[in-house]
């Protein structure tokens, strides 16, 4: 029997951008929403993802493949901008007569556009994380073939993507392909006549029929890379509905119970076989009734083979309440195993926004190291001035001892011209001046006498 491989091709989305998020980010005192947005908006977004994919946070190259572009996706995209959008950004600037409205580089330019997506991202993923948990790592990166053969099929299915980056990765569960580029359009009326165009290129229609393609495009290339016949499962409804872990329940343990609901069914089989005799027999009962003799539409039918009938018809009964429990079961692990499928997805989501929050408080950590050392470096500054001004302090209460000495004691009359002149130009202040002329003042310093005067009115005791 042919195994059937779960697909999943899902494009990043802008929730932040719908009329509902900027409802809530207006009627919000933060402005913003809680919406997981993992659409590629600008140059930031696109640093994350670069992160991200390529495990530059954690130095982690071994668990990962690139089989597109470079190590550096940032720089990937910057050079699909140029390849693509530089003629165009020329052409539109020679139509301009104002300097202001020339465009001097295009991936900032679109990067600082709330309307348009600087970049979009793919996740490829086919079978699902029951089928990839006993592959080891030799059988997983023969999907490397699969995914270089999807990459191909996808530049044929949709021209317009553009891809500037794709890196497998292998360190989760199941092997997958992020895939970066960007969807182009031309002939554009206003602005450039070429242009970002996320909204056009991929339409819920559009989408469906890349979805079918590309579904039957992976399985032929799984089967000719492994030497398989492997079939698709089918495409369930609501693929996009959110799903909570806390209705997933325990997988295995479900897994358990199906092979308990499985050996049930084999009982309701050899039921149903006995029911088939048993049918025979009721058969030849019924055959064999006789009418009776008041009337011929009436059947004589004997006590014994009354409860043969009754026994029958409760054994029926069992029957089909067994068969009814196994097939819808059989129906609840189809749903509960796409769920866990979704599940682990909705998981890699969560793993990347924790990992840019890391990405943020390592940041904030550098911040506040460097801070510290600034507050280090001012606290020695600190303390350096204020030695040096304890110095200047006693050369000062020198200097003003001298004069003071000179002019009242020594009557030098040469210290006296000094001092005026030195208070004239504004060298000395009043206070200085006093001391070095006055004799009855106490050569002190102006905040040496405030500490020593609160110091007096503290210990000053009233009665």
């Amino acid at each position: 029997m042919s195994e059937e491989l779960a697909y999943s091709i899902h494009l990043g989305s802008d929730k932040n951008k719908t009329t509902k998020a900027k409802e809530i980010a207006k009627n919000n005192p933060s402005e913003t929403t809680s919406f997981s947005n993992n659409g590629i908006q600008n140059s930031t977004q696109l640093s994350k993802v670069n992160k991200h994919n390529l495990r530059d946070y954690d130095n982690d190259r071994e668990n990962i493949c690139i089989i597109y572009g470079t190590d550096n996706l940032y720089k990937d995209v910057q050079n699909l901008y140029l390849q693509e959008f530089e003629q165009a950004r020329i052409e539109y600037n020679e139509k301009q007569t104002r300097e202001d409205r020339k465009i001097n580089d295009y991936f900032k330019h679109i990067s600082k556009d709330k309307q348009k997506d600087l970049a979009c991202e793919f996740i490829i993923e086919l079978g699902d994380m029951d089928f990839w948990n006993d592959k080891d790592m030799t059988y997983r990166r023969r999907m490397i073939n699969v995914f270089k053969e999807q990459i191909q099929d996808l530049m044929k299915i949709v021209p317009e993507f553009k891809i500037a980056n794709a890196v497998i990765h292998f360190d989760e569960i199941s092997p997958h392909l992020h895939l970066v580029g960007v969807p182009i359009k031309d002939n554009y009326k206003k602005g450039m006549r070429k242009q970002p165009a996320k909204s056009k290129v991929f339409t819920k229609e559009s989408l469906q029929r890349i979805q079918d393609e590309m579904r039957n495009c992976c399985i032929k290339s799984y089967n000719k890379v492994y030497c398989e016949n492997s079939l698709l499962k089918k495409k369930q409804k609501g693929r996009n509905r959110d799903i909570n872990i806390k209705d997933m329940g325990d997988y295995r343990e479900i897994k358990k119970q199906l092979k308990k609901k499985e050996e049930r069914l084999k009982e309701a089989n050899n039921q149903t076989k006995k029911i088939e005799d048993k049918s025979k027999t009721i058969n030849e009962i019924l055959e064999n009734l006789k009418p009776t003799k008041l009337n011929k539409n009436n059947m004589l039918i004997s006590n014994e083979n009354v409860e043969k009938l009754k026994n029958y018809n409760e054994e029926v009964k069992d029957i089909t309440q067994t068969v009814r429990g196994v097939n819808d079961l059989n129906m609840a692990i189809e749903d509960f195993e796409h769920s866990a499928f979704e599940i682990e997805k909705e998981n890699r989501l969560l793993k990347y926004q924790l990992e840019q929050k890391d990405n943020e408080i390592n940041n904030l950590k550098k911040d506040l190291s460097l801070k510290d050392k600034v507050i280090d470096k001012l606290q020695t500054e600190k303390e350096k001035i204020k030695q040096e001004l304890q110095k200047f302090k006693g050369f000062w209460h020198s200097l003003m001892e001298h004069f003071h000495k000179r002019i009242c004691y020594d009557k030098d009359k040469n210290y006296k011209i000094v001092s005026d002149d030195l208070y004239k130009n504004g060298i000395f202040d009043s206070n200085d001046n006093e001391i070095a002329n006055n004799i009855y003042r106490k050569v002190t310093i102006p905040e040496n006498n405030k500490i020593e005067k609160n110091r007096k009115k503290n210990n000053d005791t009233r009665f």
